[in-house]
């Protein structure tokens, strides 16, 4: 989901968004320990959360954009994308030694998994059996159009409930401890979804799932699924001397620098 220019649904909230903060505190954390680590290959949908616009630099070097024709019947769905792939990574079983079932009892159980509560994810004997497939990209390669009209509307990326927080300051302390927590999240086999942005300007307004970390004394190198991007993944880069985030240039974002934060972790997220 990029936007140009902020949608309108910052300010119409706002009053709504500052008693959110106000009433939330510091939300808790959900123990939760994965069996496996998340693989890219395998949790990831196979197809892509589509672009309303074209980007590119111009002549004169400067970042523009223009319609897509013919428009996409796919878009904005990027924060419904990458919260529905941890939703299936922490709540489902994929047996491939199962017979395939009909689209009926897809459908019903794709609605069961996308019920679930992002925050709070099944025991492992608990988890909804999905049949006939080694994985979600396998399955999302066969089933496509189900997925997409069960994981949930575009209305959803615009008013995921956390989005209050992007219209506050961000301190680079409070980059600096984001970092910390992606990375015990991580280590839990918990792949946390996060809001990636710049704010006032929404250059970027983007959802990512983050599912491997490499460090060195200077960076935190962090492997994302990039609902936009669903063919390899892309690096979310934390620099520990400016307590920066940053994502690379692509098709949609010139690069550089971002602010960032997880969220479905908690009610408020």
């Amino acid at each position: 989901m990029i936007r140009q220019r902020p949608p309108i649904y910052i300010g119409a909230c706002l009053p709504l968004l500052l008693a959110a903060a106000l009433l939330s505190g510091c939300a808790a954390r959900r123990t939760f320990v994965g069996a496996r680590p998340f693989d890219f290959q395998k949790d990831t949908f196979a197809y892509a959360n589509e672009l309303v616009w074209e980007y590119h630099f111009d002549a004169n070097g400067k970042w523009v954009h223009h319609r897509r024709e013919p428009e996409p019947d796919y878009t904005h769905h990027c924060f419904v994308v990458a919260r529905s792939a941890r939703q299936f990574f922490e709540n489902a079983r994929f047996d491939p030694q199962q017979p395939a079932a009909d689209d009926a009892t897809y459908r019903r159980l794709v609605h069961r998994v996308i019920s679930i509560d992002p925050a709070r994810p099944l025991p492992d004997g608990k988890r909804v059996v999905i049949p006939g497939y080694a994985g979600l990209r396998a399955f999302s390669a066969a089933h496509e159009a189900i997925l997409k009209s069960e994981c949930g509307g575009a209305w959803q990326s615009y008013f995921q409930r956390g989005h209050w927080r992007m219209v506050f300051p961000i301190s680079r302390k409070r980059q600096a401890r984001v970092a910390g927590m992606l990375l015990a999240d991580l280590e839990e086999n918990r792949p946390p979804v996060v809001h990636v942005f710049r704010f006032p300007q929404l250059t970027i307004n983007h959802a990512i799932l983050l599912f491997h970390a490499n460090q060195t004394p200077d960076k935190i190198l962090f492997q994302a699924y990039d609902p936009n991007k669903p063919d390899q993944p892309t690096a979310l880069t934390f620099d520990r001397a400016t307590r920066t985030f940053s994502l690379p240039g692509n098709d949609y974002f010139p690069g550089g620098r971002l602010n960032v934060y997880e969220i479905y972790r908690a009610w408020d997220y």
